[in-house]
């Protein structure tokens, strides 16, 4: 039951009511009516969800309607709160205006008072279930003492494999195979078995790696796109951007055939739905006279045996029962010696009886375990096996969805909404943890105040317990983690997202806009809905709900080609409105014909028309598509969106460089993000305005400002991320203002006024004692920064943890004006003539280190003993001038993983490398022959790495 509309209501009225001076003066007393309402509403929500009460069809409808009512609530409150009284201070001089909100003040009492009434309505129709609190043994605790009581395990479930190991063997031999005539090599089985994962693990496999020149791993899924399938094929194997590009689909197919037979590739095709899918893929691959092969992941054998009927096709089989206790012990008892859990034999019985109804399936034992992991009583196994055999043996065989929608219904209140808000995603779509936590920030779908205890800890905070939460539950997975084993990306299971999306479809959570839609549902307009999550162009007009609250895209802003499309069908449209087009448009017509270039701007401008006239009470608009023209510029009626909370532009490329001054009425953003673009790649003007929206959490600048940009930012002291910060355009000393902030990412140039030499003498430039992220780079690598500039501000940053620097420094300061906690260090382009190895080496809890593209320009480096002690990875790449890389003994004592790339003066490795047996992986690529050929088996330095588990050496590559 999805609770967070209330409690983002209740939470609203609340921050209003306690203003020192309150927006809420007239309407007071119905305001808090109402909050009284909704209070008793939470708790009965929270008591009915306890007991399973929502089941009742009643309750469901009933919880529907009052969470709609709340959300119309609070956009009557705070359109009152933003656009009335602020004025009313000014109202005894203005007798219009007077009159104006005065009969503004009635209406919206008026309105509140009716809420008020159908919302009593509603409760007295619930007071008639009897719902009461649930006693049942082994009650939950709050959210937090759950997961400060929860024993840890592996969060990420490829480390869980089990049973795949005969599988990799055989489908690795397949492939390496040099006189195998399998071209195809296809893996099939139902979801949920492991195709992908098992995909994963030959993908990365050290013998594959070694045998294939050029490797690509492409999603293809159920909406294939034959064109961007080629596009990212072309573009993982070439490492230049195809995206985008103007060949035509036959000259982009040829060019991909010829690559793949000139080159020894592999390249995976995940997750192929249908036969139509790969014919219309087929073109673009080489039948005959290549080494390169194809390996295929799909459920259907079908369409596997169809790829190839020459091919090699590979069975995934279930678990058997042996296997499938070994996996799920992994789960539900994470990191314990099997004697502690022995004890309690009864947990045993009940989880192996529970095991059996999975049959074999390993995502079905993987979220079974997930949720057993968060029981620490054998009465909460009981409740979860009583539950298991009541949906299994209603399913009537169908339990493997069963068993998902368990671990959705075992999901406390709090946790809902936020999993349910990953069906906005696309399938196979990487989410970004930091996006996705501002998002339901943005959306009060998380609040510091919904559990007890956590007053007056940051939201962010809040939201990523959750997020944690549901990984150790295994209802997402972890894609990748930063230096200091923060989520930063993570994705859906299939099934799990299938389960998401009708869950979500259910509860009327959201509206999908995808090819399924279009194909179905023609040009009938959409129901009435709250949030729109767009995976395929449409046509905006046919949302008829001006009580939208969230608008995210994740396709093109407005295809070109959509002119052509029936979908949109062609007319006479009048010239370009001087509205949303300057004379300098024109300039293009050149390059378009001039009937298509007007029809497509008059497009674009009618898209932002629609969408800023109609949905005044968007919280969420996100762009989060490819890169795309979206019209002349950034409308000036973007300020009538005074309840944005998030407006993400990334990406969208506008023909005028200018953003407008009405930006500065969106008071209640939380985050905004001006990464435009310019299609003459000018610099973007943003105007002073920034300083107004005090409620700031996160600010995304554009990457180049032009000259005439100056921004205070004084004021935003709730910041906590700040991208291209350039002291050009904007105040240095507005930093300090900045307590909160944790991520800071500048944009040279970055100068010190009136710096003095002596550091002693000169305050700090940061205040915050919250950074953890510090990015220093520069547009242009010819630009860089004053190393006793850079000395003093990484002397404000007392406990970052992540360092990167992609631009020119010449000396590296003194290790003590490094943060001790720095677990991570990026330099690039750095031009360092002096070894950096004697200074990093000091940092005691470095954990990764990356040194690209000249960073250093010596001849040689040196790692002193015992120096790197907590040092895992290292990374060499593109160091020209480099010939001699020293090691002493007792270094890097916990080094796992080594790159080499593109060093071509490197002459050996060190000898010191044999002693060093934590290393698990060595990766040499684009080395000369010379170089590589002393590592292999029975070359004159084997004897260093022999012990290295996974060695992959790779031809020199262009």
């Amino acid at each position: 039951m999805d609770l967070s509309a209330i409690s983002s209501v209740v939470q609203t009225i609340g921050g209003l009511l306690t203003q020192e001076v309150t927006s809420l003066w007239g309407v007071k007393d119905q305001v808090e009516d109402l909050q009284r309402e909704l209070i008793w509403m939470q708790s009965f929500l929270k008591e009915s969800d306890a007991r399973k009460a929502a089941d009742n069809e009643v309750v469901r409808t009933s919880v529907a309607e009052i969470r709609g009512l709340a959300y119309d609530a609070e956009d009557i409150i705070e359109t009152f709160a933003l656009k009335v009284a602020p004025q009313r201070k000014y109202v005894i001089k203005r007798a219009v205006c007077i009159l104006k909100e005065g009969w503004l003040l009635c209406q919206t009492k008026s309105e509140i008072e009716k809420i008020t009434a159908k919302i009593t309505k509603r409760k007295q129709r619930l007071q008639t279930y009897d719902v009461k609190k649930s006693g049942d043994e082994g009650a939950s605790s709050s959210s937090k003492e759950r997961l400060e009581s929860r024993r840890p395990y592996p969060h990420i479930i490829d480390d869980n494999i089990v049973g795949l190991d005969e599988d990799i063997k055989k489908l690795v031999s397949v492939l390496v195979d040099e006189e195998s005539r399998f071209r195809v090599v296809s893996i099939w089985g139902m979801g949920g078995l492991g195709k992908t994962t098992l995909a994963k693990k030959i993908y990365r496999h050290s013998q594959v790696i070694g045998h294939f020149s050029r490797l690509a791993w492409v999603y293809v899924s159920q909406q294939c796109h034959k064109r961007k399938v080629w596009e990212d094929i072309l573009s993982s194997l070439t490492s230049i951007n195809e995206r985008g590009s103007k060949q035509s689909d036959e000259e982009l197919a040829e060019k991909l055939s010829n690559f793949m037979k000139d080159h020894k590739c592999l390249v995976v095709l995940d997750d192929i739905w249908s036969i139509q899918a790969w014919d219309n893929l087929r073109p673009a691959f080489p039948e005959r006279e290549t080494s390169s092969k194809l390996l295929l992941t799909s459920r259907n054998k079908e369409v596997a045996s169809h790829a190839d009927s020459r091919g090699y096709l590979h069975e995934l089989q279930c678990l058997n029962d042996e296997e499938s206790w070994e996996l799920f012990q992994k789960i539900a008892f994470p990191e314990t010696d099997p004697t502690d859990y022995r004890v309690d034999e009864r947990k045993n019985e009940l989880g192996k009886s529970m095991v059996k109804h999975c049959a074999g399936l390993p995502l079905a034992i993987i979220v079974l375990g997930g949720i057993l992991a968060t029981k620490n009583t054998f009465a909460e196994w009981r409740m979860v096996f009583n539950n298991v055999k009541f949906h299994l043996n209603r399913g009537k065989g169908q339990s493997t969805e069963e068993v998902l929608a368990l671990s959705y219904d075992d999901l406390p209140p709090h946790l809902r909404p936020c999993f349910l808000y990953l069906s906005h995603f696309p399938e196979d779509y990487e989410i970004h943890a930091k996006r996705l936590i501002q998002l339901w920030v943005a959306e009060g779908i998380v609040s510091s105040k919904q559990e007890e205890g956590n007053e007056g800890e940051m939201i962010e905070h809040v939201a990523e317990r959750y997020l944690i939460e549901l990984v150790e539950r295994c209802m997402i997975q972890v894609e990748e983690r930063d230096a200091t084993f923060k989520i930063k990306t993570l994705h859906m299971h299939d099934l799990m997202r299938d389960l998401c999306l009708s869950k979500a479809k259910q509860e009327n959570f959201l509206f999908i806009m995808d090819e399924s839609f279009m194909h179905s549902h023609g040009p009938n307009v959409l129901p009435f809905i709250r949030r729109v999550a767009a995976h395929h162009f449409f046509l905006i007009k046919r949302i008829k709900c001006p009580h939208l609250r969230s608008l995210l895209i994740f396709n093109e802003f407005f295809p070109l080609e959509s002119l052509f499309s029936s979908s949109v069908p062609l007319r006479i449209l009048e010239n370009c409105d001087d509205k949303w087009c300057d004379n300098s448009c024109f300039e293009l017509l050149p390059i378009v014909e001039p009937l298509v270039f007007i029809l497509y701007l008059s497009k674009m401008g009618g898209i932002w028309t629609y969408i800023l006239n109609n949905f005044k009470l968007l919280r969420v608009l996100n762009f989060e598509g490819q890169e795309s023209p979206a019209g002349c510029k950034l409308p000036t009626d973007i300020g009538n969106l005074i309840h944005l909370r998030f407006l993400c532009l990334r990406r969208l490329v506008f023909y005028s460089s200018k953003l407008p001054s009405s930006l500065g009425n969106l008071r209640c953003l939380q985050t905004l993000d001006l990464r435009v673009e310019n299609f003459k790649f000018k610099p973007i003007h943003v105007p002073n305005v920034i300083w107004r929206m005090e409620q700031l959490r996160h600010l995304y600048l554009p990457q180049e400002f032009d000259r005439k940009t100056k921004l205070k930012l004084g004021t935003l002291r709730k910041l906590q991320t700040l991208v291209n910060f350039s002291t050009r355009s904007c105040y240095v000393e507005d930093l300090l203002n900045m307590t909160n902030l944790s991520e800071l990412e500048i944009c040279l140039p970055f100068d010190i006024k009136d710096f003095k030499v002596d550091l002693e003498m000169n305050p700090r430039i940061l205040a915050s004692k919250c950074l953890r992220s510090l990015s220093i780079r520069s547009n242009d690598f010819r630009q860089g920064i004053d190393p006793r500039h850079l000395a003093h501000l990484l002397s404000s940053c007392l406990n970052i943890c992540e360092l990167s620097l992609r631009v020119k420094i010449g000396k590296l300061p003194e290790y003590h004006h490094f943060s001790a906690d720095i677990a991570y260090i990026h330099l690039r382009k750095s031009d360092l003539e002096e070894d950096p190895m004697p200074t990093l080496e000091k940092l005691p809890n470095l954990r990764i280190l990356e040194l690209q593209s000249e960073a250093f320009t010596g001849k040689e480096m040196v790692c002193s003993a015992q120096c790197f002690p907590k040092l895992e990875s290292l990374s060499l790449t593109w160091l020209s001038n480099l010939e001699e890389w020293k090691v002493n003994k007792g270094a890097m004592p916990n080094l796992r993983y080594l790159r080499i790339a593109e060093c071509p003066s490197l002459k050996k490795l060190p000898d010191e490398l044999r002693f060093i047996t934590t290393l698990k992986e060595l990766k040499i690529k684009s080395m000369p022959k010379a170089f590589k050929d002393t590592l292999v088996e029975g070359g004159e330095d084997f004897y260093k790495v022999q012990h290295v588990p996974s060695i992959i050496v790779q031809n020199w590559s262009s």
